[in-house]
C-alpha cells in the first residue's frame, strides 16, 4: 500500500488503468482510514495478500471479530473487497487498491485536515518500522545490510524545482511498485523478495520569505550530502 502525499492524479504508463493509484479528495473516505487497526489491516494485506478476519487477527493481534468489524468499514469507502470464496469470518478480504493520493494542502480544509491526520498515523508507523531495522539490522544476512540504505539530502531549490524533482522520484520509483503484480499476488513474488519499505521526505527548512536572510557562514552546503550508510 503507497500513500503519496501532494501528488498530481496522472496515470503511470507502467500500470494498468485498474493498478492506478487512487486519488482520495473526500473527508470522510480519508478519516475513515485513519484508525491504527484499520492502517495495520491494509499494511498485513499489502504483504500477505489476500486474508481472512481470522487471518489478520492472528497477523496484527486483534480479534477475529474486530477485524471483522474494521473490514466492514474500510469496504463500505473502498479501501478493501472481498476476494471471493467463504462466507462470514473465512471470507477473504483484498486491498481494493495499490495505493493512494491525498492532499495535506487541498483548497477544502475538512480534506486537508482528514489527510494531515492519515498522513500523520502512516508515517508514525512507517518511522516506528525504520527504529526496529536501526535496532535489529545486526541480525540481517550481511548482503541485506549491504544492500539497505540510509540517507540525508539537502538541496537549495524553488518551488518548482522541488515539484520536478518530485515527479522525476515518481517516474523512477513507480516502476518498481506493483511490477509484474507483485503487489496483489503473492505468487508473483520472486525467490528471496521480501517487503522493502523506502521513504522519501521532501520539505522546506525555512520560510520562502527567509531565504537570503541566512548568515552565509551558517549556511548548510547546497550539495548533496549522504549523512550516513548503512554499509
Amino acid at each position: 500500500m503507497s500513500l503519496e502525499e501532494n501528488e498530481p492524479a496522472q496515470s503511470s504508463p507502467e500500470l494498468p488503468p485498474q493498478r492506478e493509484l487512487r486519488k482520495v479528495t473526500d473527508a470522510r473516505t480519508l478519516r475513515a482510514l485513519t484508525h491504527p487497526v484499520r492502517v495495520a489491516i491494509l499494511e498485513a494485506l499489502t504483504i500477505g495478500g489476500s486474508m481472512t478476519a481470522t487471518e489478520l487477527g492472528e497477523q496484527i493481534g486483534e480479534s477475529p471479530t474486530t477485524c471483522s468489524f474494521h473490514l466492514r468499514q474500510l469496504a463500505k469507502y473502498g479501501w478493501v473487497e472481498e476476494a471471493g470464496g467463504g462466507k462470514g469470518r473465512a471470507r477473504p478480504w483484498r486491498l481494493a487498491t495499490i495505493g493512494f493520493q491525498t492532499s495535506t494542502a487541498d483548497d477544502d480544509p475538512d480534506t486537508s485536515l482528514a489527510a494531515t491526520a492519515l498522513s500523520g498515523l502512516f508515517r508514525e508507523r512507517a518511522l516506528a518500522r525504520y527504529r526496529t531495522w536501526i535496532e535489529t539490522r545486526a541480525s540481517y544476512p550481511r548482503p541485506w545490510q549491504a544492500a539497505a540504505s540510509d540517507s540525508e539530502f539537502v538541496f537549495f531549490l524553488t518551488v518548482e524545482e522541488l515539484e520536478e524533482l518530485n515527479r522525476q522520484l515518481h517516474d523512477v520509483l513507480m516502476p518498481w511498485f506493483d511490477q509484474g503484480g507483485r503487489m496483489s499476488d503473492p505468487s508473483r513474488r520472486p525467490p528471496g523478495a521480501v517487503p522493502v519499505e523506502l521513504l522519501t521526505f521532501s520539505y522546506p527548512l525555512s520560510r520562502p520569505e527567509a531565504a537570503g536572510t541566512a548568515d552565509p557562514g551558517e549556511s548548510r552546503p547546497d550539495t548533496a550530502s549522504d549523512a550516513t550508510d548503512s554499509q
